[in-house]
């Protein structure tokens, strides 16, 4: 039977407001130490699938720096301290595309890579959308609005174009269940 492992001495490598890392020193179950077990902690995730009350679905585009890339994606972003995982998507919906409203349900919660990150991130399907207002971007955010059809949607990820994991699982749990 698969146990935990147990935590013996953590070291913090670096801790600033988009990259806190920490070295684990841990046991496994059979008594054997691994030294070094890296672990970068993140504030909790938050995406927003959003569908007008016309049937298009709100996407963005973006440059992301590590891919040296402009990537088309769902809004997202992180959820502030205090804030519940769908105030936040809310809020990051509003502030990325100027859509809000609709009906909302959590679409599922998953997490990056389990091994070594210690967020969730927090999948939402909000259904009747309606552009309510302007953009209200952070001073590094550069984002482009796209309204797409299913088809043109389905067809990203079919075509291997949707590169962000954490995207394209609640697209492909969307797309399964319909």
């Amino acid at each position: 039977m698969i146990q935990k492992w147990k935590t013996l001495s953590s070291k913090y490598l670096i801790r600033r407001p988009w990259l806190t890392a920490r070295v684990d020193e841990v046991q496994l179950p059979d008594g054997r130490v691994n030294p070094e077990h890296y672990v970068l902690e993140y504030p909790d995730w938050v995406n927003v699938l959003a569908i007008t009350t016309g049937g298009q679905y709100v996407m963005i585009r973006q440059y992301r720096h590590a891919f040296d890339d402009v990537l088309t994606e769902l809004c997202a972003g992180v959820a502030e301290a205090g804030e519940t995982p769908e105030q936040a998507a809310r809020r990051e919906l509003l502030e990325e595309t100027g859509y809000g409203g609709g009906r909302w349900s959590l679409l599922m919660t998953i997490g990056q890579n389990p091994s070594i990150c210690n967020n969730m991130t927090y999948c939402f399907l909000a259904e009747g959308v309606e552009r309510v207002s302007d953009q209200q971007l952070d001073a590094g955010e550069d984002i482009e609005v796209m309204l797409m059809s299913r088809d043109e949607l389905l067809g990203l990820l079919t075509r291997d174009e949707m590169k962000q994991a954490l995207m394209a699982a609640p697209l492909w749990r969307h797309f399964a269940s319909m």
